[in-house]
């Protein structure tokens, strides 16, 4: 694999949700295109905000959806269309209810565990799962029925803290990723855990 061609932050657009736990993904993702210095372009017709790498042997697009999360896949789908981006080329970022706040796991295809972002990819990509997932834990309240309030509520600072921690581990195998050398983070990030706070 030459490496990944479309990254994409998953979480719901507007002020009201920026920094709800469902919008870990999209915190990931603003993060690297800030830490790589790049302008993010609001673009209507692929229904985000996208902004553009290139390095020497890579061309990538950065994209935060502007859907909500549960059509994602409209955004994904018509970037990928656009560029002809294969789903083998796509890296997702998204919350994840079953890591605690401070894990970070990186896979290469798979269902979507009830997340609806992922769901909707999958379908919009007519079921062709093998895109790769980087998965922020964001902690699990216990019961399912508490799911949607908690993950559209902003988590505490120490576990905020937590999962920066983690996004700042991915950002430091940047590198790595856009060369799509997923065994080497996986390696490396399937066993990261945060210091103590």
């Amino acid at each position: 694999m030459s490496g990944f061609r479309l990254i994409v932050g998953l979480g719901n657009p507007g002020p009201e949700y920026a920094e709800t736990r469902h919008n870990a993904g999209s915190w990931l993702v603003e993060a690297w295109a800030q830490a790589l210095g790049l302008r993010w372009v609001t673009e209507q017709r692929f229904h985000g905000l996208l902004a553009r790498f290139q390095g020497p042997e890579q061309d990538v697009r950065f994209l935060l959806p502007q859907t909500y999360m549960n059509k994602s896949g409209l955004s994904v789908l018509s970037v990928a269309s656009f560029f002809k981006i294969l789903p083998t080329e796509i890296l997702v970022a998204h919350d994840e209810l079953d890591l605690p706040p401070g894990c970070v796991r990186l896979k290469q295809g798979g269902g979507h565990g009830g997340h609806n972002g992922l769901r909707d990819i999958i379908s919009s990509l007519s079921h062709q799962q093998g895109f790769a997932r980087l998965r922020l834990g964001i902690g699990h309240p216990g019961e399912a029925r508490q799911v949607v309030d908690y993950v559209l509520v902003r988590p505490p600072m120490q576990e905020r803290r937590l999962i920066e921690a983690a996004i700042e581990a991915v950002l430091d195998r940047q590198a790595l990723l856009l060369q799509g050398d997923l065994s080497a983070v996986m390696n490396q990030l399937n066993g990261f855990k945060p210091l103590p706070l």
